[in-house]
């Protein structure tokens, strides 16, 4: 299967984009900030996926070792722009939160491209410092404090979930490359206590946990979301109620557009294509984590595998915060929720992914070709 990763991934990715731009064209009138135009949000979205289609060629085609030197900038360059969400008129605090900074026309989230120096930092660290993977300091301390350098920032966007999905691909990459899990078990259980600590003292998201215990007492409240979420299921079913005939969308449903469309889904095309949508971004997994085995190098094999993690995570705890198996956390759905940050990043990765893929093909390919010639030349 490895040899038709690659096309499987593209094709994958391609349903779920064509799925995302309906269903923005389906719910994107309904939205309060569309004003009053249908296509705005598709609109903004296809100007984003055009950009992001051209970067993941760019990436698709370079040299993804590369990337290793280029860590030295892009990482201060991530922090740096974390830094400027809180600094007006740059940075804007949207539902209280300081996660975005605009520069005239365009609006840009600096935590999608901290999602990259993260990976491609721990990726670089644990490929250079192999051998010392298992030690306290090279293999867990170091890694971790530069690491939790754009982090920090993050929690005090007040962006839990970010930080949640990053720290959690953090570690992961880290067990993958060795690291002790005599290490990594405790400073997990910490993380999530430090994690679920900091949610506890910020009011909204307490609320949040408290309507995930709770549902019932919530539903008016913090657990609106999720229950009108769960409400757009149950009246899609199997075969749902029809492209455009959903009812949750029309203001009952908030950002029905973004980080719940994935309920829309669900009560306009029913479960057949909520299905699809999970199936697809399962091939995504499945072909993300060959191509990573099949890597020439480790870092190619660390990269990948981070790209691969931090897609599915994200995809994962989307589905499972609509569905109410998890607190709500405000991550989009990839490839599928309006906004044009985390396509541009998505896509990044599926570009970095198909360079890997490229890269171990051809080395594979010289390896065949070495071992034909010598058994030639023996005959």
């Amino acid at each position: 299967m490895h040899r038709q990763s690659a096309y499987i991934l593209v094709l994958a990715v391609a349903v779920l984009v064509t799925i995302g731009l309906v269903m923005l064209y389906s719910t994107g009138a309904f939205a309060p900030d569309s004003h009053g135009d249908q296509f705005n949000f598709l609109k903004k979205q296809s100007f984003w996926l055009g950009v992001g289609f051209a970067f993941s060629i760019l990436f698709a085609l370079l040299d993804y070792h590369q990337l290793e030197k280029a860590w030295f900038a892009l990482f201060p360059l991530a922090l740096g722009l974390l830094t400027l969400c809180f600094i007006r008129p740059i940075g804007m605090r949207i539902n209280g939160s300081w996660r975005w900074i605009h520069a005239g026309p365009v609006t840009f989230q600096p935590s999608e491209l901290a999602k990259l120096a993260a990976i491609i930092f721990i990726a670089w660290w644990f490929s250079k410092f192999e051998a010392k993977c298992k030690q306290f300091l090279m293999g867990l301390i170091f890694p971790v404090v530069v690491a939790a350098t754009l982090l920090v920032p993050i929690v005090m966007e007040t962006d839990l979930g970010t930080t949640l999905l990053i720290g959690t691909t953090v570690l992961l990459i880290m067990f993958v490359a060795g690291a002790s899990p005599k290490y990594l078990g405790p400073l997990v259980i910490v993380s999530v206590a430090a994690l679920l600590g900091i949610a506890w003292h910020i009011s909204q998201r307490q609320g949040r946990l408290l309507a995930f215990l709770h549902p019932d007492l919530y539903q008016e409240k913090e657990g609106h979301q999720q229950w009108m979420g769960l409400i757009a299921f149950g009246s899609g079913g199997v075969e749902g109620l029809g492209l455009g005939n959903g009812r949750q969308k029309m203001l009952y449903l908030p950002y029905a557009h973004t980080d719940f469309i994935f309920p829309v889904i669900g009560e306009e095309l029913g479960l057949r294509v909520t299905l699809v949508v999970v199936f697809c971004y399962l091939l995504v997994v499945t072909c993300g984590i060959l191509i990573a085995l099949n890597a020439k190098d480790r870092f190619g094999m660390l990269l990948g595998f981070g790209c691969t993690a931090i897609l599915s995570l994200q995809a994962a705890i989307n589905v499972g915060v609509t569905t109410s198996l998890f607190p709500n956390k405000g991550l989009p759905l990839p490839f599928i929720s309006y906004g044009g940050s985390n396509m541009f990043f998505c896509l990044i990765c599926i570009g970095i992914l198909i360079n890997i893929y490229r890269q171990g093909k051809e080395d594979s390919t010289i390896a065949n070709t070495t071992m034909a010639v010598r058994h030639v030349s023996r005959m």
